[in-house]
């Protein structure tokens, strides 16, 4: 595919009602050159899981600032896992404490990016990880 694209999809799964990070993730990714696909908010693990693969994304972001991340993440790994689509890269961001990023990462999650990250730092992760064609 020619001029083929990073096609990413930014998802606030569960009640958290704050999208601005998710905001500002999705416009530097745009920036970057990738394709962004932003879900809105209060979305379910299975909406996740549905978008993703009726968009075709490389990557699935997830922002999450309610803690209820230890229930949601694995939800949508164990999703991606049924419906054969566990070769897209899930990385996530927001209030995530340490001793719960060690864990997250054991079910699957790339890399976890807390407040204050460079956006560069997660747009070279993305392009580091993803090689289009």
């Amino acid at each position: 595919m020619k001029n083929a694209r990073i096609r990413v999809l930014v998802a606030k799964p569960g009640l958290d009602g704050h999208d601005r990070g998710a905001k500002v993730i999705a416009r530097a990714l745009r920036d970057a050159g990738m394709e962004v696909i932003y879900t809105g908010l209060r979305q379910t693990p299975e909406q996740i899981v549905e978008t993703a693969i009726q968009e075709d994304v490389n990557v699935i972001g997830l922002s999450i600032l309610s803690g209820a991340h230890m229930y949601l993440f694995p939800k949508i790994m164990e999703l991606l896992t049924e419906k054969d689509a566990a070769d897209i890269l899930v990385i996530a961001g927001g209030i995530i404490p340490n001793e719960d990023i060690i864990e997250l990462k054991k079910i699957g999650i790339k890399e976890i990016f807390t407040p204050g990250t460079d956006t560069n730092k997660i747009v070279e992760f993305i392009k580091e990880n993803i090689k289009i064609a």
